[in-house]
């Protein structure tokens, strides 16, 4: 038995990798598109163990949703100033240090 074996003469550089930070609100876009690929791959599917995979895979993808979506809440709820939260605490404070 024969074997062969190629070689390939070019040689491709690899393609370059973005390290750049992951914006919250990347991450949310991202998992919504991959949710949606998912739903998408749901409807096609015909195998009982493909379907299920898919039920697996949109379940985890709707925790991981849930969760960014938290984080942003939380995010932009820590971003709101004091003055913001209580408007009338503002004179009174001023008052007494004033």
């Amino acid at each position: 038995m024969k074997t062969y074996f190629s070689q390939r003469t070019g040689r491709t550089c690899p393609a370059e990798e973005d390290y750049s930070p992951v914006t919250l609100q990347d991450s949310i876009e991202k998992t919504r598109q991959a949710l949606n690929l998912a739903y998408a791959g749901f409807d096609n599917a015909l195998e009982k163990d493909l379907i299920d995979s898919y039920i697996y895979e949109i379940n985890a993808l709707q925790k991981r949703y849930k969760h960014l979506t938290d984080l942003a809440a939380a995010e932009n709820a820590a971003q709101e100033t004091p003055s913001d939260v209580h408007p009338s605490v503002e004179p009174l404070v001023g008052h007494v240090l004033g």
